[in-house]
């Protein structure tokens, strides 16, 4: 797939207020700081789509991102954030779970896991919950170029065989380097796919 345009569309601070047309959502989520911002950046080719910051917990809507006036990729709030107050984040946890559990235009979620990172608790249950709910989803490993390729890959394994405990069949899994754009054609090419069906 070639993005030839990305536009911001909005931002909605519940799921009553995303744009209700046929477009599929392609959606974003992961631990604040992950690289998420970085990433559809680098997916895009558009450097200052995503704000992206140093400070984690910065994305608190769901903003939608019109590609090639064909579909919406949405970058969703992070979560696990521990630094903001326990209202907000209860608030993050209703706005993600509302869109990702409710929202009928979500056609793909990808989850983003920083792969220098052990199997976290956080993202695990997150996980989890997608699998309950039968989400259609797929994980994308972040900030490869941190790893050499053999400590990249002895991560993936370890997190397959953590997953592989309660999953049958795994889902689909990405490495990526927003630095080097590593894993674009392959993410790109997932997505169109997915949009056919």
């Amino acid at each position: 797939m070639q993005i030839r345009k990305a536009e911001f569309k909005c931002s909605s601070e519940r799921i009553s207020q995303v744009p209700k047309d046929d477009k599929k959502d392609i959606a974003f989520i992961g631990r604040s700081n992950v690289g998420k911002s970085s990433l559809i950046n680098m997916l895009t080719g558009r450097q200052g789509l995503a704000k992206v910051s140093s400070t984690p917990g910065k994305t608190r809507l769901i903003n939608h991102f019109t590609i090639n006036n064909e579909w919406y990729l949405v970058d969703l709030p992070g979560y696990g954030y521990a630094r903001t107050s326990k209202t907000l984040r209860s608030d993050f946890a209703k706005i993600i779970t509302d869109y990702v559990l409710k929202c009928e235009k979500m056609h793909f979620l990808f989850v983003l896991v920083d792969v220098r990172l052990e199997p976290q608790k956080i993202d695990l249950r997150f996980i989890e919950m997608l699998g309950h709910n039968g989400v259609p989803f797929g994980i994308i490993f972040t900030k490869s170029d941190k790893l050499s390729k053999t400590q990249a890959q002895r991560s993936i394994t370890a997190y397959q065989k953590v997953l592989a405990e309660q999953w049958e069949e795994l889902p689909p899994m990405f490495l990526s380097s927003s630095e080097k754009a590593q894993g674009r054609d392959e993410i790109l090419d997932f997505i169109d796919k997915c949009l056919e069906v």
